[in-house]
């Protein structure tokens, strides 16, 4: 092949399964809206199980549900066949992904489902086959004469795996809206990776206690000078006898007054007044948003009298791996 023709072979496999996903978008009914209901409303977990390499995009299916709130895992239906069945109870859902809906691995899981009446939910693109006829939904991809297989064949595996997965996320997402699920929620299960370093929030990240540059609204900047050179954070905030935050002072703001005699001054002569303030629920990512867009590299975070509780810094953003 010539390099026209590679580029034609990739264009050809991507428009087959941008066809097959414009036509799930138009057969999305009250089938799915009825399947998500009661994986919803159920009291067990969701089964996912599938062959081959449905049962490589059921894992993906399984992890996404699990890590956003629908509790699941994947079954392989060998195992399943040698005792792993016992993991299933009838208040749990079985997700069962076949394209033919003829694989003879699922026939076990089949019945042990219509046994002791586990609802069966099938995603195939053939409704009439043995799985279709057995399960309680159908969820009905687009079969290979519809839409062929990506594979010159119409054999391989690739047009159908992305219609399932495609199948799989808009169950996941549909969840996700349907239970409300929350950003903070979405961090409780990602602790670890850049997920959870971006989802952090600033109270976890902070400067606090002995560690935070304050003073006194009456203290001279050569006291001002010490704590901001003691506390390494390139600022120091000024506070009133009630510990109100009053002001704060900057590296910028001591290269402004560097043309006269700083350490003469009081810290109301520097500092700048009511500087920007963030509370300690905000997302590691929002914080560098916000530095970015008002130009600076630290903020203090207050609670809601103003009192002084930490002070957020790029360098424990960054440290945290958030930037």
């Amino acid at each position: 092949m010539n390099t026209q023709q590679i580029i034609e072979s990739a264009k050809r496999t991507l428009t087959l399964e941008k066809n097959a996903l414009e036509l799930m978008i138009e057969r999305v009914d009250e089938t799915f809206a009825k399947v998500a209901e009661i994986i919803l409303n159920l009291q067990g977990r969701v089964i996912v199980t599938g062959m081959g390499k449905p049962g490589h995009i059921g894992k993906k299916i399984a992890a996404s549900l699990a890590s956003t709130g629908t509790p699941a895992f994947f079954v392989h239906p060998g195992e399943a066949s040698h005792g792993d069945l016992g993991m299933v109870t009838n208040k749990d859902l079985v997700l069962a992904l076949s394209n033919s809906g003829e694989s003879k691995e699922l026939f076990d899981f089949i019945n042990y489902c219509k046994r002791f009446g586990v609802p069966l939910v099938a995603v195939t693109s053939a409704p009439e086959s043995t799985l279709g006829k057995a399960a309680d939904y159908v969820l009905q991809i687009p079969n290979k004469t519809e839409v062929p297989e990506a594979c010159p064949f119409n054999m391989a595996p690739t047009t159908s795996m992305i219609e399932t997965l495609a199948m799989g996320d808009t169950l996941t997402v549909a969840l996700m809206n349907m239970r409300g699920f929350t950003k903070e929620l979405y961090h409780d299960r990602h602790p670890g990776g850049k997920l959870g370093n971006v989802l952090v929030k600033t109270k976890d990240l902070m400067a606090t206690g002995e560690a935070l540059p304050l003073v006194d609204e009456n203290t001279t900047m050569a006291e001002a000078l010490l704590e901001m050179t003691k506390k390494t954070l390139g600022c120091v905030g000024i506070v009133n006898q009630d510990n109100v935050l009053l002001g704060m002072i900057t590296d910028g703001d001591l290269r402004r007054h560097m043309s006269s005699d700083l350490t003469a001054k009081s810290v109301k002569q520097v500092m700048h007044e009511n500087p920007f303030t963030i509370d300690g629920e905000m997302l590691g990512s929002e914080v560098v948003a916000l530095m970015n867009e008002k130009k600076i590299t630290n903020i203090f975070v207050v609670d809601n009298q103003n009192h002084p509780i930490g002070l957020i810094h790029m360098h424990h953003l960054l440290k945290a791996g958030v930037v």
